[in-house]
């Protein structure tokens, strides 16, 4: 696994021993950042269960302003890719519980521009981090965009009041993208 493109391009990073990992693979994270384009650009960049902190970092190799990573079980590795990358200095590492550090994000008012979230899939980490957010005042911004990674079969999105999936891409028979935005604003900038 490494950094595709940016200030840290080709740059590998650890990965965790022994644990049951799933990395984004980099074709997946290639397109991803395919379709996000320029609008990383000096954005601020949320990773919730970053795992290597592989799509983060990537953000912010690719000019994102900074990142905040979120990972109970890796925060260390974690901070010894952001250090491996030389991007340590725009990347904020959290250790805590995923869903506690989305309670204290909405309470702070963080609006993160660019929100990632990849679960081990399967365990209904998503749909609840999803859930939380869509009903969260602080965590995303009002043009934000929010890209849930999960199981190819993972097609029941849970009732979502603000919310909106605007995109969806498939990758085989394992994995998908799909991108969310705030309803209103899609509204606001759709004619």
């Amino acid at each position: 696994m490494r950094i595709i493109t940016g200030s840290a391009r080709g740059c590998r990073l650890k990965t965790p021993k022994g644990q049951d990992t799933r990395p984004t693979a980099d074709r997946i994270k290639e397109s991803l950042f395919n379709i996000l384009g320029q609008k990383v650009l000096d954005r601020k960049v949320l990773d919730i269960f970053a795992g290597t902190g592989s799509l983060g970092l990537e953000a912010v190799s690719r000019g994102a302003g900074c990142a905040v990573l979120v990972d109970k079980a890796t925060a260390s590795l974690i901070q010894e890719n952001a250090r491996l990358t030389r991007l340590q200095d725009k990347v904020k590492v959290r250790g805590g519980d995923v869903f506690a550090e989305l309670g204290q994000l909405d309470r702070s008012q963080a609006g993160f521009d660019l929100i990632f979230c990849d679960p081990p899939y399967h365990k209904g980490l998503w749909e609840k981090a999803l859930m939380m957010i869509d009903q969260s005042e602080g965590i995303m911004a009002h043009n934000g965009i929010l890209v849930v990674e999960h199981g190819a079969d993972e097609n029941e999105l849970p009732v979502l009041s603000r919310l909106m999936a605007v995109m969806n891409r498939r990758y085989g028979h394992t994995t998908q993208l799909t991108f969310f935005q705030w309803r209103a604003y899609v509204e606001e900038v759709e004619p």
